[in-house]
């Protein structure tokens, strides 16, 4: 069945220039001291947390990386919510603005279901496929 009723607007987050230029920093830095420097001076960064959640994946620190997902999910839902977000509809994957929630998403939902908390690995990856397909398929090789 088809609904009849118009999907809402796409939600895009603003950018937050002074956050970016220091995450660039970090990542010119390439050390977890400077990612974790980011994040505790722009502690609603979401891009932050989630550079922080991949990287502790990717080295093996699950419940760390689990940890930060959740912090910049948290924070990027207050995000969206103060720009517009009535807890669904689109939040796309090409806004950069919007990529640091949607990572968050992605390492949390991967952490989850390291940890065997398979409902939760679920619900964020079906959250995140229902923001935008797109970031889910940008997202499947990290």
């Amino acid at each position: 069945m088809q609904s009849l009723l118009p999907e809402p607007p796409a939600t895009l987050l603003p950018g937050d220039d002074a956050a970016e230029a220091a995450l660039a920093e970090a990542i010119e830095a390439d050390t977890d001291e400077a990612y974790a420097s980011v994040a505790a001076r722009f502690p609603t960064s979401s891009a932050a947390w989630g550079a922080l959640a991949s990287r502790a994946f990717a080295s093996g620190q699950v419940v760390t990386a689990y940890a930060y997902a959740r912090t910049g999910y948290h924070r990027g839902l207050d995000q969206l919510r103060r720009n517009g977000w009535k807890g669904h509809g689109p939040v796309p994957w090409s806004h950069g603005p919007n990529q640091g929630f949607l990572r968050c998403l992605h390492v949390l939902s991967r952490a989850a279901g390291e940890i065997g908390e398979s409902d939760e690995a679920a619900r964020c990856a079906q959250f995140l496929r229902d923001c935008d397909p797109e970031a889910g398929d940008a997202l499947a090789g990290s």
